[in-house]
């Protein structure tokens, strides 16, 4: 007989799986069209983006990610949110440009929310620059370093088509589109 405690820990991770698998369905995945696409700068910074800000934070959140570009939600503008670094609030990034990326790298195995079941290796610059605007159009300026740099990095990608398949090494895509076969198949 399980304890008390036991049981409602069970059902909170069956909870959570169950939201996870909902926010899931609604990001989507390769080899959607959409993801090889290239997203268009924002020109409004009105409820409609406001709107879309709320649910990409909403699925990253319940998908357990640590980032997420518009493009993964089907919408061709240049937005993405961050969580990184035990942030409390996710970082609303739009049209965000990388100024500056240092020459040190490193890598490190990443997976992606459009590419369930892959995890491959990818080599980042460790530190980097980037400028954008804020959900209300305020100018931001950021210096990034860690997991924060190698997710903005990750999500600037998307933004430009970009997958990890592309950035990863030649044995690191192979076993990838392997997984993402079989996915596919089942």
């Amino acid at each position: 007989m399980a304890e008390e405690g036991q049981v409602g820990t069970h059902e909170r991770d069956a909870q959570a799986e169950a939201t996870r698998r909902l926010a899931l369905a609604q990001i989507r995945q390769y080899p959607d069209p959409v993801l090889r696409l290239e997203a268009q700068d924002v020109e409004s910074f009105d409820a409609d983006l406001a709107q879309l800000v709320a649910r990409m934070t909403r699925l990253m959140e319940e998908a357990q990610g640590v980032g997420l570009a518009a493009n993964q939600v089907g919408v061709l503008r240049r937005v993405v949110v961050l969580l990184a670094d035990g942030e409390a609030e996710p970082t609303v990034l739009v049209n965000p440009v990388i100024l500056e990326r240092s020459d040190e790298t490193e890598e490190e195995t990443e997976g992606c929310l459009s590419l369930q079941g892959v995890v491959v290796p990818v080599e980042r610059a460790l530190t980097l620059r980037v400028a954008a605007r804020d959900a209300e159009g305020a100018p931001v300026e950021l210096e990034l370093e860690g997991l924060a740099a190698r997710v903005a990095q990750h999500e600037v990608d998307h933004l430009a088509g970009v997958l990890i398949v592309d950035r990863t090494t030649p044995e690191g895509r192979r076993e990838a589109l392997a997984v993402l076969r079989q996915a596919a198949a089942l």
